[in-house]
């Protein structure tokens, strides 16, 4: 039994050898962990990526896997300009993540995704700060997965998703149907229109705004709150059916606004353009000058956890009703 502990013990000498001479890898893991000199003097390092698309009418725009803020900027343009900015310690924190960012036959996609460096530099490295800008046409459909921050938006025509997001999320004037689940923060969002497939939120650990646009006609409701649903507009007035059920009547009623799992309150406020007219530059330049505050920053890999968190809303909900 000795002899088998030796031959175990002699390995992992062997192994631990052979990553200490191979590119100083653990001698500079090692260093970063008890603060050596090299750590010290390790100077913040960043890159830039810049690309130019063109973009059809009602083409759709992926962001995904971003661990830092996204922005979208809209205008009546045909093109899409893209910046990404990443931060990171040192030169081997930006060679733990990939960006992608290219047009394919499902439309522009900008994708951030982890690589795998080595066990060591899995365990105490740090991921870069990114830092996502795009100036797009309003003509787009705008779907985002697994974003670490907070995410603003100008108006757009087009469908939005948001699946997992770590941040307040704050829009513009939306002309179409939404889906947004998940989401760990504030929702602020302007509804100009809701089309046939309707607005979906569900699984919010934050309060929801949503601004109305006059001549805006939906049926609301509201399950699973652990808050309540207030109207701002006087002639749309919410009905309390029991503690955790509401609905409201929007103009003539029609397209379904579905809320689920909301933990916080949800306000129904009036939007500034009439229902179904076009947007305005100007509209833009005032949700900008109300952004929401960036998030709390945490750690890109724990995203996911905390949408699935987010989702559970529904279950703490049940809970606390009781």
């Amino acid at each position: 039994m000795k002899r088998v502990l030796i031959v175990v013990a002699l390995l992992i000498c062997a192994a631990v050898l052979g990553l200490w001479r191979s590119h100083g890898g653990v001698r500079a893991g090692l260093n970063r962990v008890v603060g050596g000199e090299n750590s010290a003097a390790a100077a913040e390092v960043s890159d830039e990526t810049r690309k130019t698309f063109e973009l059809k009418p009602g083409e759709k725009v992926w962001i995904q896997g971003i661990n830092g803020r996204v922005e979208i900027q809209t205008s009546d343009t045909k093109t899409a300009e893209v910046y990404v900015k990443r931060t990171g310690d040192n030169p081997d924190s930006l060679k733990r993540r990939q960006l992608i960012v290219e047009q394919n036959a499902d439309g522009l996609l900008v994708r951030s995704r982890q690589v795998f460096n080595g066990v060591w530099d899995h365990l105490f490295g740090r991921d870069p700060k990114e830092e996502v800008t795009i100036k797009a046409p309003r003509e787009i459909a705008l779907l985002l997965r697994g974003i670490n921050a907070r995410v603003y938006s100008a108006d757009i025509n087009g469908r939005l998703e948001i699946n997992g997001l770590n941040g307040d999320a704050q829009f513009g004037e939306i002309g179409e149907s939404a889906d947004l689940n998940g989401i760990n923060g504030r929702i602020a969002l302007g509804l100009n229109k809701v089309g046939e497939r309707g607005l979906h939120i569900h699984g919010v650990n934050g309060g929801v705004e949503l601004r109305l646009a006059p001549g805006l006609n939906a049926d609301l409701t509201a399950n699973g709150m652990n808050g309540n649903v207030k109207s701002e507009i006087s002639d749309v007035s919410v009905e309390k059916e029991n503690w955790t059920h509401y609905s409201a009547r929007i103009g003539n009623g029609g397209p379904d606004i579905d809320i689920s799992g909301v933990n916080g309150n949800v306000r129904l406020t009036r939007g500034g353009a009439t229902a179904g007219s076009d947007q305005k530059e100007q509209s833009n330049k005032a949700a900008v000058a109300t952004k929401a505050p960036d998030a709390k920053p945490a750690d890109a890999k724990a995203v996911d956890a905390k949408a699935v968190d987010a989702k559970a809303a529904d279950a703490k909900t049940a809970k606390t009703t009781k």
